[in-house]
């Protein structure tokens, strides 16, 4: 290498702009930014396969319809063109045959007509016993072959509920969830009463959540008030206390409950053997047995929020209040209590939405007019295996528990900002 080079070398970084300090604090955040997010995606990975994902499966169960089309491909093809007020034509009734001679005796054939047989009962029973008597005799006509075979092939009602369940979504399960169905027309409207059930279902899973809800409140606060007011070592032990009930199976708890609340149990015995009582009260299988279990659970998540929040506000507010002539009680109403507010919301949030998906305790301390939508979703999971019909009732109540999420945030989040000291 030749003088001129080497001394163009040295120079060049010399001669080079310098780059902008802007530019340098840019690149080193983006350079922060990098690391964070590499440090973060295994844990969102795994998130997202072990939960998001498993979450989006099921609640697109409550859609999914894929057995019909995939057994009478042919059938759907042809009533694509009827206008569904009379019979198909006789091509229809080609097509199902030809579709039912194919899939006869199969798995697909048998999950369609189980999937039909849920919205009209007895259609299970019509498609399997007429693929068991085809081929048809030749110089038969399908249609008068079938409605010779059974009569409701010769109803219009069985077609119309064919060619609804044509495409590969459906309503049918969300609409079935909310005690709704579609007509022969397609028409949305209401079920008669006698198979209106999941409405009450799910009014009374809100109304016992809130009834637990306000339970723990009451009970809790004061005794996270206690908890954060006193001084650090009988606090400390009182805290065991509380946190104790989380070292034992809910399983274990509500089989002790049953055991204290059963009219021989030792409940109904000490208050005979107090005078209270002459006979032993109902305490259990009914739904003073369920809130009685479900708050002793449930009341360490009211706590631990209430607590966290009021170990942060200053005794001073309170003592400055009484100084300057406030009572007491209007003292703590009007002072404290507005800073507890945001406990009071975190608790209160996580109780009730934990109280929505409970499922042992009313299955095990309640009768059947106290169970809860999430015995409905393991009922339909594991007893009748309809996923549809359990994915729709899970999407129906997440549905409701985010919206009165987020009215509650909204309606809490502005008293909030209301409350706090100036």
């Amino acid at each position: 290498m030749s003088s001129n080079a080497i001394g163009e070398a040295v120079s060049n970084p010399l001669t080079e702009p310098p780059v902008p300090l802007k530019t340098q604090l840019r690149r080193a955040e983006r350079l922060k930014k990098l690391k964070y997010g590499a440090l973060i995606a295994p844990l969102a990975v795994f998130l997202l396969f072990t939960f998001l994902w498993p979450i989006a499966a099921l609640l697109m169960k409550s859609v999914d319809n894929p057995e019909v089309p995939e057994a009478l491909p042919q059938t759907l093809h042809q009533l694509a063109k009827w206008d569904r007020k009379m019979l198909p034509d006789a091509a229809t009734f080609a097509a199902l045959v030809a579709d039912l001679t194919e899939f006869k005796g199969s798995r697909t054939l048998a999950e369609a007509a189980k999937r039909l047989n849920m919205e009209q009962p007895g259609l299970r029973s019509l498609f399997m016993n007429t693929a068991r008597k085809l081929p048809l005799e030749p110089g038969l006509e399908a249609r008068d072959a079938l409605l010779e075979m059974y009569p409701l092939w010769g109803e219009v009602h069985t077609w119309q509920l064919i060619a609804r369940n044509g495409g590969t979504y459906t309503d049918y399960f969300l609409l079935a969830a909310l005690d709704m169905y579609r007509d022969g027309s397609g028409s949305i409207v209401a079920a008669g009463p006698d198979s209106s059930i999941f409405v009450d279902i799910l009014a009374r899973t809100f109304w016992m959540s809130l009834v637990v809800t306000l339970c723990c409140l009451v009970l809790g606060f004061p005794v996270a008030y206690l908890l954060a007011t006193l001084p650090a070592r009988v606090s400390n032990l009182l805290m065991i206390f509380v946190l104790l009930p989380f070292w034992t199976s809910i399983l274990v708890r509500v089989a002790a409950w049953i055991v204290l609340l059963q009219q021989g149990g030792l409940i109904n015995m000490g208050l005979i053997w107090l005078g209270v009582i002459d006979q032993p009260l109902q305490l259990v299988f009914n739904r003073s047995g369920v809130y009685i279990a479900m708050v002793h659970i449930l009341l360490p998540f009211m706590i631990l929020p209430l607590y966290s929040v009021m170990k942060g506000i200053s005794p001073t507010y309170l003592r400055a209040a009484i100084s300057l002539g406030s009572p007491p009680f209007r003292s703590f109403w009007k002072v404290y209590f507005p800073l507890t507010i945001p406990g009071v919301a975190a608790g209160g949030l996580l109780v009730f939405i934990i109280s929505m998906g409970y499922y042992i305790t009313p299955a095990l301390l309640g009768s059947p007019r106290e169970q809860m939508a999430s015995y409905f979703v393991a009922f339909y999971t594991n007893q009748t295996t309809n996923w549809g019909m359990a994915a729709a009732l899970s999407a129906v109540l997440l549905a409701a528990t985010m919206v009165l999420y987020f009215v509650y945030n909204r309606l809490v989040g502005s008293a909030t900002s209301g409350a706090k000291p100036r």
